[in-house]
């Protein structure tokens, strides 16, 4: 399949997406799409960045890693005329994924981390700890799920984990009472872990669920998460052409903070403009350029329409022409 440069004849592209893009305009704004031009949208979720480029006569390539996801958006695929390829895999695996279509030189890459909301709204997909469901979580809806990792991880490394990716300062007694209940009767709903959670860490009715950080912690372990990020941060380095835009949407500050990081090393931001002591090696070229203020956040009407925007940050960057690392993307 290629990608070719069908119509734009007004796309109704698959129908009245499932949700709101987040950052939706900013993101459109960062990217600058045009005509023709190749970009990769390595969230597809319900397609909303893909159709806003799609109407902009570009063509795309996208990711997403639930097989819900490939099959509601098989409708945006059949009517993008030739100009979409809507890919199963990780965004960890853009780089191999182009490859193997033949596809270089991209003009943008944008990323939506985190889980969608189609996923959170679904009980089955065992995301969201205010609807009862299978503790499970799995992005994919393969491998192993939250409940095997609630109920057969070492106390020690459960609460390590709740305090890493879910920043939970209760995370040892956490661990300590899942350790102790799932001796008698293993956790297997979303309920079950919410309530048991919630009778050992009250909180204030103004105060977010006491479950809210250490669902996030398992979901984000359940589909490591996070490496994927720094995977796809390198792998984008290595795609865009000189003058290719990078647009990241983060939700959480473990997210925010991983691209923040790699913008500000590979920006050169912070490093002194004096001249090298002698023997001190010649840093390396900056790979990117930091466009506008970062972060870029909701406006106040965005988030009165769309909730979810709350938490939301956008940072974009612009390749620069700097060589290739020769160190390739990793892949999996």
């Amino acid at each position: 399949m290629t990608l070719g440069h069908g119509e734009i004849n007004n796309l109704a592209v698959g129908g009245p997406a499932r949700h709101i893009p987040v950052l939706l305009a900013p993101v459109l704004e960062g990217l600058s799409p045009q005509a023709n031009k190749l970009y990769i949208d390595g969230t597809f979720g319900a397609g909303g960045y893909t159709r806003a480029l799609l109407e902009t006569g570009a063509r795309v390539l996208a990711f997403d890693r639930d097989p819900d996801a490939i099959a509601a958006g098989q409708a945006l695929v059949q009517e993008s005329q030739g100009r979409l390829i809507l890919a199963a895999a990780r965004f960890s695996e853009m780089q191999k994924i182009a490859e193997q279509h033949g596809l270089s030189g991209f003009d943008g890459i944008t990323l939506d981390i985190g889980v969608s909301s189609m996923q959170i709204d679904e009980a089955e997909r065992g995301f969201s700890f205010r609807k009862e469901g299978p503790l499970d979580m799995r992005m994919e809806q393969s491998g192993p799920s939250a409940a095997d990792i609630v109920n057969e991880m070492p106390e020690e490394e459960l609460a390590n984990l709740i305090y890493k990716y879910g920043e939970e300062r209760a995370s040892r007694r956490v661990a300590r009472c899942i350790a102790n209940d799932r001796k008698t009767t293993p956790f297997t709903t979303t309920r079950q872990l919410a309530e048991m959670i919630a009778r050992i860490l009250p909180t204030k009715p103004t105060e977010i669920h006491p479950a809210t950080r250490t669902f996030q912690a398992l979901r984000i372990a359940v589909n490591d998460e996070l490496g994927e990020l720094s995977k796809a941060l390198i792998a984008a380095e290595q795609m865009l052409k000189p003058g290719g835009r990078l647009a990241i949407v983060t939700f959480h500050s473990l997210e925010d903070r991983i691209v923040k990081t790699f913008l500000s090393e590979r920006s050169g931001r912070g490093r002194a403009p004096s001249r090298l002591l002698p023997g001190e090696p010649v840093p390396p070229a900056t790979k990117f350029q930091l466009i506008g203020r970062q972060p870029i956040i909701p406006s106040d009407e965005e988030m009165r329409t769309n909730p979810r925007a709350r938490s939301a940050k956008l940072r974009v960057a612009e390749r620069t022409d700097a060589p290739i690392s020769a160190t390739p993307a990793k892949r999996s």
